[in-house]
């Protein structure tokens, strides 16, 4: 015996045989399954055995995308504005071509406005020529046969225009200076009247106002008879209040008056339409 059988040892040889062979036996195993599995696949793809890594995205990418989405953001305001901007002049275009049209348009009324104004004043200063002369030639005229017609009507007057004077001179002169004017119902002149209308400015060149309708100027003054009359005085048609037609007699048996439109502004003898009263007002 050796001079070491007594001591004890601390190994354990059995337990760990028992292990050796349970794991020659598992690697026997694995072994022989690959083995297998050789033999029956030749064709089989090997397994993979390398990891692909996917590329990260740095930082430096994201703020390259960042860049170019601003930019294409700020290229649709620009398009945007520039959209604005030419809609905007297309509007600017048109209301100042619509401005020059209608300067146009008012330059051009204007104009005719001062050409037929032009017109109408150098036909109101004939007229007013015309009938300036006219009332000189009937002035006259009714001054040198007043007297003869006086004297010969048992019926008229014995007034005459020659006789006139005064305020009365200025009337008659106005009513006679009407003569062959229109009649108009309302005109007030200056070529067209209605009866009230020639009587009322008539009386305006001696400074006296009356009342614009006929029923008034027939109770304005002083009754007067028929057989009395004086140049100037209004003559009436119908009653006192309610006259439907007034006139200004003018001396030798006549006076004037707008009568109507069949016949105008005439100057008749008392026979012609006798009136049935008068006024006296100077």
């Amino acid at each position: 015996m050796s001079h070491t059988a007594h001591i004890p040892s601390h190994r354990k040889p059995r337990q760990r045989a028992s292990k050796s062979a349970l794991r020659a036996g598992v690697a026997g195993g694995v072994l022989s399954t690959i083995a297998v599995a050789g033999a029956a696949g030749p064709a089989q793809a090997e397994p993979v055995t390398q990891t692909i890594e996917m590329p990260t995205i740095t930082s430096g990418f994201s703020t390259a995308v960042a860049a170019s989405a601003q930019a294409t953001q700020q290229v649709a305001l620009d398009l945007e504005t520039q959209a604005d901007e030419d809609a905007a002049a297309e509007e600017a275009a048109k209301t100042a071509k619509k401005a020059h049209a209608e300067a146009v348009r008012k330059a051009e009324a204007k104009k005719k406005a001062e050409a037929a104004a032009k017109a109408r004043a150098e036909a109101e200063a004939k007229e007013r020529a015309e009938r300036a002369s006219r009332t000189s030639e009937r002035t006259t005229l009714s001054a040198s046969s007043g007297s003869s017609d006086a004297g010969s009507s048992a019926s008229a007057p014995s007034s005459s225009s020659s006789n006139v004077s005064g305020s009365a001179a200025s009337i008659v002169a106005f009513a006679k200076a009407q003569v062959g004017d229109a009649y108009v119902p309302g005109g007030t002149g200056p070529n067209s009247w209605d009866c009230s209308g020639l009587v009322q400015a008539a009386y305006r060149t001696a400074g006296i106002d009356l009342p614009r309708v006929s029923q008034s100027q027939s109770t304005f003054g002083t009754q007067v008879s028929l057989d009395s009359l004086q140049p100037g005085d209004i003559l009436y048609w119908g009653s006192a209040g309610s006259a439907y037609h007034v006139a200004i007699y003018v001396g030798g048996g006549e006076f004037v008056g707008a009568q109507n439109s069949n016949t105008g502004t005439v100057q008749r003898s008392l026979d012609y339409d006798r009136p049935t009263g008068a006024v006296r007002v100077l």
